[in-house]
């Protein structure tokens, strides 16, 4: 935590009392004219009306619009894509040259059949990374290879030849091989391998996972369907279609309207089966399509790919590529803000903020004075981020039925309050920080119970999922920050 600006001076202070006088009057002149501006103009110390489902409004602004399938489709593939940047062996980059170079072999094994090559390739990013030798964990029953197949699922469904005794005495003598150098060695005992274990040949991974999509297609009745079962499994994700419920005979739905029809209180024995299935298996199909994206876009234009991978990895969340730093959206100092508020670029937080389920903390802007600002100043955002907020809170009492408002702790700074905040707290970062462009704000990891902590969750995914927001959970609070075009996804559901 910084050092809080209620600590009293010590008795032994070298300040001058006429200096404090000084300081103390500057800070109470400058509260006192950003009230004034802001009474005498605009609508930023406005209340504001409910948002959502709040007060019992029929409304979902994030419902399922059947009308805008490629706008979901698309938002949640972007938002998908950061793990691929973040946890890709060697990073994104490598990745991308690892997979391009066993292309000609994806298309051989998708050659005849009615699986996407680009689909294919994609499966491949999000399984491996482009080694055929990736194994997941220690158990060579467990998923291996280019598109990482278990051995039950390769001898029982593809005809895959598989002896995991054999395979895992080899993959020790790979082992002892590699660090002792010997790299003939090496070569000889994976052609090895690749005989007792087709999984670790590239060229028969490719052909199961073919036969395994050809499969789940002809029993799901949809491509997006078997793409998804890939990881999810056949019979999961029948479960989850069941529980949706559709009339026997009609076509099962698509993975766009199962995901994002199905929430806590909409279809929620749906949601129930996609929740719980873990290893965010829901949320495969996302990244199926954004590693679809992440290759075309090394093929068309492989500096946009590189800058985008330097955005994505920077912090912990995509909240660098939602807003980079050099777009020119950071408030430099007090008097940037000011004029963003006279302008409406920044709104204040509502005064009716615990009728729309927030608590603003009245410690925010505790660090003002050391800037020689008044705190009113650092409780503002901009108003896409303000209504996204709004929204926010909405559907989390929604869903949790808990009155209780959410506390936020922080929102707008500008760049001098944050060179104070850095100065004193090892979790506040010295490099450009989103806060400064009024895009983010934290929610204290606080709740009333757990339904309201399971709500927030929700939300938070749900937002995240469709491009709304990025977050991150920090030691005390939710880290959030807002897309430049949320209040326009909201407004598409009015």
């Amino acid at each position: 935590m910084p050092p809080s600006s209620r600590r009293r001076p010590s008795p032994a202070s070298s300040t001058p009392s006429r200096l404090r006088l000084a300081l103390a009057l500057l800070v109470i002149a400058g509260a006192l004219a950003f009230v004034l501006t802001q009474r005498g103009g605009g609508d930023g110390d406005s209340s504001l009306p409910a948002a959502g489902r709040a007060d019992g409004s029929a409304r979902d602004p994030f419902a399922f619009d059947p009308g805008h399938v490629e706008r979901f489709e698309q938002r949640a593939a972007d938002a998908s894509a950061h793990p691929l940047y973040t946890r890709s062996p060697g990073g994104a980059v490598a990745t991308a040259a690892r997979v391009a170079a066993l292309r000609p072999l994806v298309d051989a094994a998708a050659d005849g059949s009615a699986v996407d090559p680009a689909t294919l390739e994609a499966i491949v990013v999000l399984e491996s990374a482009g080694r055929p030798d990736a194994i997941a964990g220690n158990d060579l029953r467990g998923a291996v290879g280019l598109t990482q197949i278990l051995a039950e699922t390769a001898t029982s469904l593809l005809g895959m030849e598989v002896d995991v005794a054999a395979s895992t005495r080899l993959t020790r003598r790979i082992g002892r091989a590699a660090n002792r150098g010997q790299t003939r060695t090496v070569a000889r005992l994976v052609a090895q391998r690749r005989r007792v274990d087709e999984r670790f040949d590239p060229r028969k991974a490719l052909a199961g996972t073919v036969r395994y999509l050809t499969i789940a297609r002809e029993r799901l009745g949809r491509d997006d369907l078997a793409v998804v079962s890939y990881h999810m499994g056949i019979g999961n994700l029948e479960t989850a279609i069941d529980a949706f419920g559709h009339d026997d005979g009609e076509p099962n739905p698509s993975y766009t309207e199962l995901f994002f029809a199905s929430t806590p209180t909409d279809h929620a024995v749906a949601w129930d089966v996609l929740a719980g299935l873990g290893d965010e298996s829901s949320l495969y199909y996302w990244k199926v399509r954004a590693a679809r994206d992440l290759m075309a876009l090394s093929r068309d234009d492989p500096a946009a790919l590189e800058r985008r991978a330097e955005l994505q990895t920077a912090k912990a969340s995509s909240e660098n590529l939602l807003h980079p730093p050099d777009a020119g959206e950071a408030f430099a100092d007090g008097d940037a803000l000011r004029a963003a508020y006279a302008d409406g670029t920044l709104r204040r937080l509502p005064r009716n903020a615990r009728q729309l389920g927030l608590r603003i903390d009245p410690q925010m802007g505790e660090l003002a004075p050391r800037v020689e600002q008044p705190r009113a100043l650092y409780r503002g955002l901009r108003p896409g981020a303000l209504r996204l907020l709004v929204e926010l809170a909405a559907g989390t009492r929604r869903i949790s039925g808990v009155k209780a408002p959410l506390t936020i702790t922080s929102t707008v700074r500008d760049q001098r309050y944050q060179e104070q905040l850095a100065a004193g707290n090892p979790e506040a970062t010295h490099a450009f920080s989103v806060h400064t462009t009024g895009w983010s704000f934290d929610v204290l990891r606080r709740y009333a119970d757990d339904r309201q902590a399971r709500a927030l969750q929700f939300m938070l995914d749900r937002l995240q999922v469709l491009g709304a927001i990025a977050w991150v959970r920090e030691p005390a609070a939710i880290h959030v920050t807002v897309a430049g075009d949320a209040a326009d996804l909201i407004a598409a559901g009015d």
